[in-house]
């Protein structure tokens, strides 16, 4: 079973650069979270309450980062902590508009750590 957290949105200080750091930036963070089940799901016990996922994703958002690559490491650390079930989990973290002479679009992470 997999879990889908997909398009938050934040608006948060990330980054190596001075106007990063002030000005902020917007971010798009979606998260795939795989998950051990055995039989027919019928209770909140038996999967991964996605609400607890958003909480932990929205607080390490407002810890601002220089880089992404950091954020998605401790994301995928927190989320694996939360509940024995989760077997793996992906994360990946878009910057919508880096400071970038002459650029247009978007650049971003992506990170998958599987339970050990």
């Amino acid at each position: 079973m997999t879990i889908h957290l997909h398009n938050l949105m934040f608006h948060a200080f990330h980054g190596l650069y001075e106007e990063e750091q002030k000005n902020g930036n917007k971010f798009v963070v979606n998260v795939d979270i795989e998950m051990d089940n055995d039989g027919m799901i019928t209770d909140l016990q038996q999967t991964v309450d996605y609400s607890e996922v958003f909480q932990i994703i929205r607080q390490r958002m407002l810890h601002a980062t220089p880089l992404l690559e950091t954020i998605v490491q401790d994301l995928s650390q927190a989320i694996h902590l939360l509940d024995k079930k989760i077997s793996s989990v992906s994360i990946t973290i878009k910057k919508l508009s880096p400071p970038i002479e002459n650029f247009v679009g978007e650049v971003g992470v992506t990170y998958q750590s599987f339970r050990k």
